[in-house]
């Protein structure tokens, strides 16, 4: 006598056509934000032509914030669209690169810090993320204490001052690591230090206000030329 399983594989596969509909939904308001941002610097770019102060104005606080959105967006190299509006700009965009640059990576920073681990449970499962599954599993019940403890066992010997005791040096180094996209970028970055629950928010946004200073002090102080600098 052979069973009939055909009731248990339906919803199976209504299961996996809903995480790949769910999947590309995402994907394609990912890529809808970058256009829409793509067409907003091209406008930001013409500002010059505007004669209305206030259009002009109203224009780039418009990209700043979805230059700040775009930043907190993982995988998304959105640092250097800010390299490239200073090069266009000069030194006096700087603070507000500076500014919106801070406030994009502690927008990732608090995704990650309050997003409930059962929702990113279910985004991982429907990106058949088995492993980050298992690891949130593991993760969730333990304390801060208990959580730096397992980091310290896994670090290699080298790392385990880093990244533990010296957490926030190393937040800081990776935010400025040159082609940090590969880890995530900037946005990827803060996101897991905030799923963590490894930094506390007070030490995390200070840390942010020194790591990105360099590069938009300089330009401002110093009148660097980012164009000629670059290449």
């Amino acid at each position: 006598m052979t069973r009939d399983t055909s009731g248990q594989d339906r919803p199976t596969l209504w299961a996996r056509c809903g995480a790949i509909c769910r999947v590309i939904l995402r994907l394609g308001a990912i890529l809808l934000f970058a256009y829409a941002l793509h067409l907003l610097m091209g406008w930001v770019t013409g500002l010059e032509l505007l004669e209305d102060d206030r259009l002009r104005i109203g224009m780039l606080v418009a990209f700043l914030v979805a230059y700040a959105l775009l930043i907190a967006v993982p995988f998304v190299p959105g640092v250097e669209i800010g390299l490239s509006l200073m090069m266009m700009e000069g030194p006096w965009i700087a603070p507000l690169i500076y500014s919106s640059t801070v406030a994009g990576l502690v927008l990732a920073y608090a995704g990650g810090e309050w997003v409930p681990y059962a929702r990113l449970h279910r985004i991982f499962e429907d990106l058949r993320l088995m492993k980050a599954c298992r690891l949130l599993e593991t993760v969730e019940p333990l304390s801060r204490t208990a959580r730096l403890d397992a980091l310290r066992a896994r670090s290699p010997a080298w790392l385990r001052p880093l990244a533990t005791r010296y957490r926030y040096v190393l937040l800081a180094i990776l935010v400025n690591l040159p082609g940090n996209v590969v880890l995530g970028g900037g946005g990827g970055i803060l996101f897991t230090a905030g799923l963590s629950r490894l930094f506390l928010p007070v030490q995390t946004i200070m840390t942010l206000l020194l790591a990105v200073a360099p590069v938009p002090l300089a330009v401002w102080l110093f009148d660097i030329d980012l164009g000629a600098f670059l290449g």
